[in-house]
């Protein structure tokens, strides 16, 4: 299917990945906004909210059950799980449907129940969906009706490691992994933990040993490689509003050298419009691509034997959220997959 035009619904606008996809949506050509939603804050303007989307001429915000379907062809849902699941298993089956929340990511209901504590009412829906991690899943995406855009943190690790996976350069023994993110990753909503005087200033480590993209790294590792595999994760608040860097420890197979993980990774991604192999010796930094699509990627040796450090930053609410929906969907309607995404990093 190619669609040269296609009218959008954003569902949970009033949020933070809400605002970027009506950002991005807003300089691409195919699309036009026709709905926006916010039940909390239907009956505002746009402009309301974020004064940075004021003068664009948007849609106000309504509550779902208001909005009138038949003019619209695609939903971006950036809503929270669970609410998520509830609403797009109820609208119409012309719609495409691209997923932010985490309710349709992962394969087994009895693994999402675990880590989300809440049952999954629609496993009918999530037998359909597809795992939108883009530059892994774009056969799949096409002729696809549901799309579950990866978590922010899954993101960036998955297209590190994939690579070097496919190409048996490592191996996912002792596979450790650093993650660091700003606080939009959080959501918009009030929290005490994410006051600015809590945040500024400091850093700490949050849900060790139990972060809920725990299991959708080890999913698509496991999926990928044919094997269980267990992985030591543990994430940090940065103070910074956006911005996502993970450091991942990895045991390289024999006779393989880091050296060999910076070929696979060139091979990997060389024909990737927004992923990227950093030069050699450059630390990625979440500056590179702070308010773009892009992915930056670098591995190095480490001094212990037999293992490499790969490093990847990307912008939590644009690859790791927003931007990736909207690459999905340009897959998903046959466009160019860089429509609406040719921001360059902001620096500084």
């Amino acid at each position: 299917m190619v669609v040269d035009r296609c009218n959008i619904a954003v569902l949970g606008a009033s949020g933070y990945t809400g605002a970027d996809a009506v950002r991005l949506a807003l300089g691409h050509p195919g699309l036009r906004i026709a709905a926006l939603s916010g039940d909390s804050k239907a009956g505002q303007a746009m402009g309301e909210i974020f004064p940075h989307l004021g003068h664009y001429g948007l849609p106000g915000l309504q509550k779902v059950e208001d909005i009138a379907w038949d003019g619209i062809d695609a939903v971006l849902g950036c809503l929270p799980h669970g609410a998520s699941e509830e609403i797009l298993s109820r609208l119409p089956e012309h719609l495409l449907l691209v997923d932010l929340s985490a309710d349709f990511r992962l394969r087994d209901v009895q693994v999402y129940q675990e880590w989300y504590g809440r049952e999954h009412t629609s496993p009918l829906l999530l037998a359909r969906a597809v795992y939108g991690l883009t530059e892994w899943a774009r056969p799949a995406l096409k002729g696809a009706r549901l799309v579950a855009c990866p978590g922010c943190y899954p993101t960036a690790v998955l297209l590190a490691l994939l690579p070097l996976l496919q190409a048996g350069v490592i191996v996912l023994d002792d596979l450790i992994i650093d993650a660091k993110s700003g606080v939009t990753g959080a959501g918009r909503s009030l929290k005490e933990a994410n006051l600015f005087a809590e945040i500024g200033e400091s850093t700490h480590a949050y849900a060790m040993g139990g972060h809920r993209h725990m299991p959708e790294i080890e999913q698509q590792l496991a999926l990928a490689s044919g094997r269980g595999v267990r992985i030591s994760f543990t994430p940090h608040l940065l103070p910074m509003s956006r911005g996502e860097l993970v450091t991942c420890h990895v045991r390289l197979a024999p006779g393989c050298t880091a050296a060999d993980a910076r070929r696979a990774l060139e091979a990997g991604v060389r024909d990737e419009p927004f992923v990227h192999l950093a030069p050699e010796g450059l630390s990625p930094a979440t500056r590179h691509v702070r308010g773009s699509n892009h992915c930056l990627i670098n591995v190095f040796a480490d001094r212990l034997p037999n293992r490499a450090i790969v490093i990847a930053v990307i912008d939590n609410l644009v690859k790791g959220s927003a931007g990736q929906a909207i690459q999905n969907l340009n897959v998903m309607l046959g466009q160019h997959e860089n429509l609406g995404l040719a921001q360059a990093p902001l620096f500084p």
